[in-house]
Order: structure tokens, then sequence, then C-alpha cells
């Protein structure tokens, strides 16, 4: 979906951030967590029981404070669509999900954009 697209969806969330956003992986990150054989590095967040990586980047963060974010982590550690959900960080989650890259988009931008008065 194009930046045009996630703005109109979401208005209140999107009239916070700087305007000189042009991609939605400004502010949220969402990477397929795969397991790579290649490399050395322990996988903390499991690719078999965490199929996605979510990352809310400091600039989305900024835009939330510490009530907001803590609203959207209960909504989000127990939305349906979220079958197994792991915090490594604040701003950091493994979860299980059968929802794609722009499904997950959705919901995350739809609880946050909820949050907002």
């Amino acid at each position: 979906m194009s930046i045009e697209r996630w703005r109109a969806r979401y208005p209140k969330l999107f009239g916070k951030l700087d305007e000189d956003i042009d991609a939605l992986r400004y502010f949220l990150v969402i990477d397929e967590n795969i397991n790579d054989i290649d490399s050395d590095e322990f996988d903390a967040i499991d690719p078999e029981d965490y199929n996605y990586l979510i990352y809310i980047t400091d600039r989305l963060q900024a835009v939330m404070d510490e009530g907001m974010m803590v609203a959207f982590l209960k909504t989000f550690e127990s939305h349906e669509d979220v079958s197994l959900f792991y915090m490594s960080e604040i701003d950091l989650y493994g979860i299980q999900t059968a929802l794609d890259e722009e499904g997950i988009a959705e919901m995350v931008l739809g609880i946050i954009e909820g949050l907002f008065p």
C-alpha cells in the first residue's frame, strides 16, 4: 500500500508524524523472522515460534507517550490475529500470526490510531 493510502486511513497518527515520511519502514518495521543457518548468532526470538518481528522506531515512539505504549502493548498482545507474542524490548516484538506484512501493518496502525483522542 502506498504511503498516501496509509496516511488517508490513519489520519490521527500521520497528523503527529513528520511530513517527510515517504515509506512505512521509517516508523514501523515488519520483517519475516527467518532462521539464518549461515549466522552464528543466537536467535532470541525463535523463527519456529514467531514468524514476524515488529520494531516500533524512535520516530513512532516519539508521538506515543508511555501510557500509549503500554495500552498499545496490551491490545497488541491480546489481539485475535496474534497467536503468540514475545516482547524482547519495549519496541521489539516477535509474533506468530497468519497475517502478511500488510495485514500486520494494518493491525498495528489501527491499534495506534485508536489510542489517539
